[in-house]
């Protein structure tokens, strides 16, 4: 059946328009259903609830629900892969994270690669670690414990939260710029490590402030100084490690990632929301409780980061021979 010519036209000039405004249209209604937030830690853990906590703010601010998805596995390989495969249309996002930048070089057969398949949207938290040892320790700042360590080459232990985690790669940099060698001693995950230090089996941890900070205050733990390039607020009479070691930078951080060819507006979109919620007082509060700081900015100022970090910690993962558990 032919349609009549004035009906045909219509039809033609509204189909010819829809491409310049839908583009447009789509980014301004965005979300107009549940957003999913992968995550590649366990529930309950520092990752898990920093991602609720934004996910919180979001669903606030945008009105839709943010809803976080764990998927565990290969260091978090297996979530920021669920992301790299997701349609590119903002509605499936990634917790990235320190792990991420470690991972491009721990693991030898990803099918992704993080710098070139997660576009980035926003920085969200970077907490700094620290260097921590028994108080029985004879050592009681950073350049007696190199000492030390010298003295008594292979026969320290360094514990970690595993093979390929911040708390491992902070170490084997520490090791590599001072040049001293330690027993690397992996557990599965950063409780039993922080129990092992406190018993006196290891002898050093380099460990986020999170749940650590109590543990100094009240002389169970002894910290030699804070991993990040300045003081720590929560500890401010603990020294810096580049102090010693120039240069030294080493924290986990966190951020938000979409798959590649996610609409500029949509991501744009998401880094203002983003921004807004890490200035809200309630936030900065929750942050501070972790030991952390908002590292608020644009998708380009995270994006650096990301392939700043990967860049480095391919250096440290060659230095150690750094193998996946």
């Amino acid at each position: 059946m032919k349609l009549p010519r004035r009906h045909f036209l219509h039809l033609a000039a509204s189909t010819a328009a829809l491409p310049a405004v839908s583009p447009l249209a789509w980014a301004e209604a965005y979300p107009v259903r549940p957003v999913r937030l992968i995550v590649g830690f366990a529930s309950g853990g520092p990752a898990d609830i920093l991602a609720r906590l934004i996910g919180q703010r979001l669903a606030e601010q945008l009105g839709q629900p943010f809803v976080i998805e764990n998927r565990l596995g290969a260091g978090s390989s297996i979530a920021a892969e669920a992301v790299v495969r997701a349609a590119p249309d903002g509605y499936t996002l990634l917790l990235v994270s320190s792990a991420h930048a470690v991972n491009g070089s721990l693991y030898e057969k990803l099918s992704f690669n993080i710098t070139r398949d997660i576009a980035p949207v926003a920085g969200i938290d970077r907490e700094p670690l620290l260097m921590l040892v028994h108080p029985s320790f004879p050592a009681k700042t950073v350049p007696e414990f190199i000492a030390y360590a010298n003295a008594n080459a292979g026969k320290l232990n360094m514990a970690s939260a595993g093979n390929g985690t911040v708390t491992h790669v902070a170490g084997e940099l520490f090791k590599m710029m001072a040049g001293i060698n330690l027993l690397h001693v992996p557990y599965r995950g950063g409780a039993p490590a922080l129990t092992e230090l406190m018993g006196g089996r290891v002898q050093v941890l380099f460990n986020p402030m999170a749940g650590t900070v109590e543990h100094i205050r009240s002389g169970t733990l002894r910290a030699l100084a804070v991993t990040t390039a300045t003081r720590s607020e929560a500890l401010p009479e603990v020294p810096v490690l580049s102090d010693f070691l120039p240069g030294y930078e080493s924290s986990a951080w966190f951020g938000i990632g979409a798959p590649k060819n996610t609409p500029a507006d949509i991501v744009t979109k998401l880094n203002t929301e983003i921004n807004v919620a890490l200035a809200a007082p309630k936030m900065k509060a929750r942050l501070a409780d972790f030991g952390g700081a908002a590292i608020a900015g644009s998708p380009a100022d995270f994006g650096k980061l990301i392939v700043d970090e990967t860049v480095k910690w391919a250096k440290v993962v060659r230095f150690a021979s750094m193998k996946p558990e």
